[in-house]
């Protein structure tokens, strides 16, 4: 995903900043604990379909 594209989305829910986890291909909000899916190129950005960050992955923020 263009690093340029993520730069510009926010978070649905507390509109903050998002990180790229291209490993995972998702997107994630630390503030929100929520990570939302990449599906084929795109983002997904509905707090419906974001999973919960665990304890470990808030920890340890990348």
């Amino acid at each position: 995903m263009d690093k340029k594209l993520v730069a510009l989305l926010a978070c649905p829910v507390c509109k903050g900043e998002l990180k790229l986890n291209e490993a995972k291909t998702e997107l994630i909000c630390y503030q929100d604990a929520m990570a939302f899916p990449i599906r084929e190129g795109i983002p997904v950005m509905l707090a419906t379909e974001a999973r919960t960050l665990s304890t470990d992955e808030r920890l340890h923020k990348s």
